[in-house]
């Protein structure tokens, strides 16, 4: 992968309580109640990844708030059985979510989820959820299909992003497509793998993820 620079500002640390665990994030707001974008990392990824950070920083300069997170702790992450646990995974999605509308400066911020790998799965399965009021969901390198049983309720408007050479995923992505009866679209990077490691593909999966938030979260009345 090419090293792209680190241009994520400062945020602040923080800790979410779920059951039984507390799940580290780090948390950059750009504006009170400015649109919050809430992280689902795919397996073995976590709030320090570099493309997810690079990808935040894109958001950020855009004038969009967002939340890295660790959705298991470290000893859960340890079990695969978790880490493919999708009901889990979006059910502590939820609860980050509703711990960012009690915080004091979001309190009527809108929330959108980018999801990568599993992530997406817990993304659009978290989406699906009754009377969740999440306004856009992206989704890279993704897998929907992992939330297959929910995709039909999901009511936000959904951006997949898939590499044209990461020819499994794009099918499974192609599939799911058929699947949504929300607002979607499938952008396809030309060149690229799962991972976007080739020269400027990340760089536009970030930008076609701004525009997605930024069409989104923006009109929606806070």
């Amino acid at each position: 992968m090419t090293e792209t620079p680190d241009r994520m500002d400062a945020g602040r640390d923080v800790l979410i309580p779920a059951a039984h665990a507390g799940l580290a994030g780090r948390l950059h707001l750009t504006a009170p109640n400015a649109p919050v974008v809430i992280f689902a990392h795919g397996s073995g990824s976590s709030r320090h990844s570099t493309r997810n950070r690079y990808v935040a920083s894109v958001l950020q300069e855009a004038g969009l708030g967002t939340l890295l997170l660790d959705l298991l702790t470290e000893e859960e992450a340890g079990d695969r059985q978790n880490v493919f646990d999708i009901p889990l995974l979006a059910q502590r999605l939820t609860l980050a979510e509703a711990w960012v509308h009690q915080h004091p400066e979001a309190r009527s911020s809108p929330v959108g989820f980018f999801g990568a790998s599993t992530g997406a799965g817990a993304a659009l399965w978290a989406a699906a959820e009754p009377g969740t009021r999440v306004g856009a969901v992206v989704s890279r390198g993704g897998r929907p299909d992992l939330a297959a049983p929910r995709l039909e309720q999901v009511t936000a408007p959904t951006l997949l992003i898939v590499g044209s050479l990461d020819h499994q995923v794009l099918e499974l992505n192609a599939r799911a497509q058929t699947q949504l009866h929300c607002e979607n679209r499938l952008e396809v990077v030309e060149g690229a793998t799962h991972l976007f490691p080739e020269r400027g593909t990340l760089e536009q999966a970030a930008r076609l993820a701004r525009d997605w938030f930024v069409r989104h979260l923006r009109s929606r009345p806070s």
